[in-house]
């Protein structure tokens, strides 16, 4: 079973709780007036986040194997057009 504290009892040995919690592989359930608001736990039973893979759309990749214009002037007057 998974040990329960009050938000009371974590601020009355704040220390002692979070010594313990990192020893234990169980997280410790912390609650609001009977409603559970947060875990405490160890860093180590905590997965870290798997790292996303970059996928570049083929649309950008076309874009950036376009040669550039001459000149930016060029580019922004083609862009404004008759402004």
């Amino acid at each position: 079973m998974q040990p329960t504290l009050t938000i009371k009892q974590l601020h009355a040995a704040t220390g002692h709780w979070v010594r313990t919690a990192s020893r234990s592989r169980t997280p410790t359930l912390i609650t609001d007036r009977g409603q559970p608001v947060a875990l405490l736990t160890s860093p180590a039973n905590v997965a870290a986040p798997a790292r996303r893979l970059r996928q570049i759309l083929p649309e950008y990749a076309e874009l950036m194997r376009q040669v550039p214009g001459a000149a930016v002037a060029d580019d922004l007057d083609a862009l404004r057009g008759d402004r």
